[in-house]
């Protein structure tokens, strides 16, 4: 444990901003199983706009959010054919 009180603050902080980010990728990744399993719960909308938030707020990549929209896309089309 720190001695000084900067980072006591400081470790405190990490954990309480890794446990936030922690639920939103949950989400996001249980949103993208449920709709690659066909679950009615994820619509492409859905997945789309958790992706885009948690790239907003900095929790994952922007380029990773675009990864994952683009896959679900892929996955659409192919659905349609």
């Amino acid at each position: 444990m720190a001695n000084i009180k900067a980072n006591q603050k400081s470790i405190r902080q990490t954990a309480a901003r890794a446990a936030r980010n922690k639920i939103v990728r949950t989400r996001l990744k249980s949103l993208v199983k449920g709709f690659v399993a066909g679950a009615a719960s994820a619509s492409p909308a859905a997945v789309a706009s958790a992706a885009d938030k948690a790239a907003k707020t900095g929790v994952i990549h922007r380029n990773k959010a675009n990864r994952i929209k683009a896959r679900l896309a892929k996955k659409l089309a192919a659905a349609k054919k």
